[in-house]
């Protein structure tokens, strides 16, 4: 019997919702910190995980947001703790780091994801808004790194995933350039770590990601020509869903199975951006 091929559309939508081999033990035995993984990509990126295997800690400022990740988790088996913080108050790091050690018994792998920075023109942006990006961005993603970094190492190795942008290869940077310097400062701190602790079993990546979240949607619905020219753009036709496009892949990325990739920037955006 000869199958009949399913529609383009069916293929697509199969592959979003269904993963293509069961990988719910891919990650079992693994501890993971996601900031911002309240919504958005973190959600998505705290799902995957958790569907691989992985006990997950969400961190962010709403505890509203993260216990609702934390139900969708619970629900379909996994484990979730929750931890209501300002990623760039006193010590919040030592926190993130304390409460991962005693909620799930270590660190096996930290997605930083949280963002503090704004896309806004360079004359417009405020001095004070300037620091906060920076502060929440690269200066919030190495303490993390630095702490997480023993507690990986004790356990064998594990992996540090942080969350770029394409916003630093775009043909038209207006807006972005503060954004971008953000995102590019933790771009080249992943670079170094994958080299400088190797020798602990630590893998360290970039991923740039494209996928719905509350802001995107809201100016999508809102600006429904713009929005079908940006569609357009993306080779993929159509924007990545958080679950499937991203988190599968990134859990992935956490696993054995991409042991030889370190130090990489990895673009998860169905092709829209073109980095050199």
């Amino acid at each position: 019997m000869t199958d009949t091929p399913q529609s383009s559309a069916n293929q697509n939508t199969a592959s979003q919702n269904t993963p293509a081999q069961d990988t719910s033990t891919r990650l079992a035995g693994k501890a993971a910190i996601v900031t911002g993984g309240g919504q958005g990509v973190g959600r998505g990126i705290s799902l995957g995980l958790a569907e691989s295997g992985a006990a997950v800690l969400l961190v962010g400022r709403k505890m509203h947001k993260l216990e609702r990740v934390a139900e969708e988790i619970r629900s379909a088996g996994g484990t979730a703790e929750c931890l209501a913080a300002d990623i760039i108050a006193e010590d919040a790091p030592e926190t993130i780091i304390s409460t991962a050690v005693e909620r799930l018994g270590g660190v096996d792998i930290l997605v930083n994801n949280a963002n503090m920075a704004m896309p806004l023109p360079l004359s417009d942006y405020p001095d004070d808004d300037f620091r906060t990006a920076f502060e929440g961005g690269p200066r919030v993603t190495l303490s993390l790194m630095k702490l997480a970094r023993p507690e990986m190492a004790e356990r064998g190795g594990g992996t540090v995933i942080n969350l770029v942008t394409s916003a630093a290869v775009r043909w038209d940077a207006a807006n972005y350039g503060i954004y971008a310097a953000v995102k590019e400062a933790v771009r080249a701190l992943t670079r170094a770590a994958a080299y400088e602790w190797a020798a602990d079993g630590i893998r360290a990546l970039n991923v740039a990601p494209h996928a719905h979240s509350p802001g995107l949607d809201w100016w999508m619905d809102n600006n429904p020509e713009e929005a079908a020219e940006f569609i357009a753009g993306i080779p993929a036709g159509r924007v990545g869903d958080p679950v499937a496009d991203i988190g599968r892949p990134v859990a992935w990325l956490c696993s054995a199975e991409a042991s030889y990739l370190t130090g990489a920037t990895i673009p998860l955006d169905g092709g829209q951006s073109r980095w050199g």
